[in-house]
């Protein structure tokens, strides 16, 4: 995809003091939509260029997680413990638009930053900081990490879904759930203030809780436990009423299931063909009117016998042909190859100077008139330290 009009963001400029993926991929998300993002580096470079999964190359510019999150942007190396790097930081804080921060609360202060006197010190300025559990977090809470977050905001309790009872609940999906989801909103009430301020309104500190973030992405299975309709229960059975949902083995990998409604069940009816267990005690409306624990446990019982003897993709594709929910566990490989992710011109390729070509994903949201697209890889650590200083009027 490629587009000859100004980006959404062009013209802002962002001033990242992050050192988390939360708020680097906050960072990434504005300058892929143009912004100029130039992000503060400490001398020996940001904590997450020395995370996995490593590329080719040597060490600082060989990660390729700080690859991904960190496209489109600027790097400048100042040591904030010297009054030196403090003067140049003040002198980008005068000509920024926004501020994304990811540390602990208090490390801002520890700058001469005070968030809560921003549209004094520094009017029209837009201050996001992302922590796990916001800006008035307990001594306890303060230097929690993602697993810490996503089981404290519930989601821990139904994973994995429908499989392993009464087995320790998984982390989920990916090393960094939390702080994706948290820079997604960080990004978005950035933009929202922006727009505001160019209307007239004020600068801002936006207190973002990458808490909060999981807790309002509930599902209806916690809700309902919530509001006291559905029982709470260490087993997860309440979890069954919702009807059958699990990760079950195909023959060459797996698929997700759920099932909620009769016209599903009838539908998979005519798709597995002659199945006696589906005509013992089982109604055709069972999903809707008569959801029980044991009858849920049978039909993953059944389900699994009958899908490991399928391959995953043709089965998926014949079962979401006729309104059932079968999705397959797609590997990297698949992913690649999605007929979807390359309709969309989901992948961009771009040239790392260490890391060399490669396919990055791009973002799930298309815009007609200023498609959101990386323009440069990451950049190596302070190669942009002399042009952004001389830019101030100062050296190096």
């Amino acid at each position: 995809m490629t587009s000859t009009n100004p980006s959404a963001l062009a013209g802002l400029r962002i001033v990242e003091l992050a050192e988390g993926v939360a708020g680097e991929f906050c960072g990434k998300l504005l300058s892929d939509f143009g912004a100029e993002v130039i992000k503060i580096e400490r001398p020996c470079g940001s904590p997450v260029r020395r995370l996995s999964p490593f590329g080719r190359g040597e060490a600082p510019e060989n990660s390729a997680l700080f690859a991904y999150a960190n496209t489109s942007k600027r790097s400048v190396v100042l040591d904030l413990e010297t009054e030196a790097g403090r003067s140049v930081l003040e002198k980008l804080l005068l000509r920024a638009d926004a501020v994304v921060d990811d540390h602990e609360p208090g490390w801002l202060a520890r700058y001469g930053i005070d968030p809560a006197g921003i549209p004094e010190s520094h009017p029209g300025l837009v201050l996001c900081s992302i922590t796990p559990f916001g800006q008035d977090a307990g001594e306890t809470q303060r230097h929690a990490e993602d697993l810490n977050v996503f089981h404290a905001s519930g989601w821990g309790y139904h994973t994995p879904s429908g499989n392993a009872r009464g087995r320790t609940p998984l982390k989920g999906a990916g090393r960094f759930l939390a702080s994706y989801e948290a820079a997604f909103d960080a990004a978005l009430c950035m933009t929202a203030a922006l727009m505001d301020r160019e209307a007239g309104g004020p600068g801002r500190f936006i207190d973002v809780s990458a808490h909060r973030v999981l807790y309002s992405r509930l599902d209806y299975v916690l809700g309902q436990m919530i509001i006291g309709d559905m029982d709470v229960s260490e087993a997860h059975t309440a979890l069954d009423l919702g009807g059958p949902a699990a990760v079950l083995p195909c023959r060459d990998g797996f698929v997700y299931v759920w099932l909620s409604d009769e016209t599903m069940w009838c539908e998979l009816r005519r798709m597995i063909g002659d199945a006696p267990w589906m005509d013992e005690d089982f109604p055709p409306n069972w999903l809707q009117l008569a959801c029980t624990t044991d009858r849920v446990n049978r039909t993953r019982r059944h389900l699994s016998e009958w899908l490991a003897t399928q391959d995953k993709h043709a089965v998926s594709e014949e079962a979401q042909k006729r309104g059932v929910m079968i999705v397959p566990v797609n590997n990297p490989e698949d992913l690649m190859a999605s007929p979807q992710y390359r309709f969309r011109e989901y992948f961009h390729r771009l040239e790392h100077p260490v890391l060399g070509e490669a396919l990055y994903p791009t973002v799930p949201y298309r815009m007609s008139a200023t498609p959101p697209m990386p323009s440069q890889p990451a950049p190596l650590l302070g190669g942009d330290t002399q042009a952004v200083v001389s830019e101030l009027g100062g050296q190096a």
